[in-house]
């Protein structure tokens, strides 16, 4: 985590941000701690730390406008930047499904544009998306009831993008799976 970084947070207002488990700045924290806890490389980390930057097709809240963009890379890295931004912009709905497929296309969902990610930007996609998911079922009961089955369904699915440890922190957080 870098000072700037945690900076840009605060002065955007993610302390104040309320997010299951508390504030959204606690949340990007837990997120950037369980990705390092998986062994996820620092850019990763990063840009779990920062991945609500642009708001997502979950969280709506943006602390940071698209057009701020080279400031988020002065913070971070451009390789982390970009990996925020790609998680930014997931149209879910059309991105999901065909996300373990090289020939499943991903939506941005801030400029319509359809693209094949590499293996690599999958996984890390995938990776990011566990960790946030994870975080958020394992303080809130509520969500956990809500979207548990659901959640172990998708992290099922995307298992071959999941590493060992992202995997095995699936299987404790949401249940055991026969799969």
């Amino acid at each position: 985590m870098t000072a700037k970084a945690l900076s840009i947070l605060r002065a955007a207002g993610a302390e104040d941000i309320e997010h299951p488990g508390g504030t959204l700045l606690a949340h990007l924290r837990r997120v950037s701690a369980l990705l390092a806890s998986w062994g996820a490389r620092p850019a990763l980390q990063s840009a779990g730390l920062c991945h609500a930057f642009y708001g997502t097709d979950g969280f709506p809240v943006a602390l940071l406008d698209l057009g701020r963009r080279a400031e988020l890379v002065e913070a971070i890295g451009v390789e982390a930047e970009a990996l925020v931004y790609f998680y930014a912009s997931c149209d879910r709905k059309a991105s999901y499904q065909g996300l373990t497929d090289s020939r499943g296309t991903f939506v941005d969902r801030f400029t319509g544009t359809r693209t094949r990610p590499s293996p690599a930007a999958r996984r890390d996609f995938a990776e990011l998306t566990a960790a946030n998911e994870l975080d958020i079922v394992d303080v809130s009961p509520e969500v956990r009831a809500r979207y548990g089955a659901d959640l172990l369904d998708l992290f099922t699915r995307w298992r071959p993008l999941l590493s060992e440890s992202a995997w095995g922190h699936c299987r404790s957080v949401l249940g055991p799976a026969d799969h």
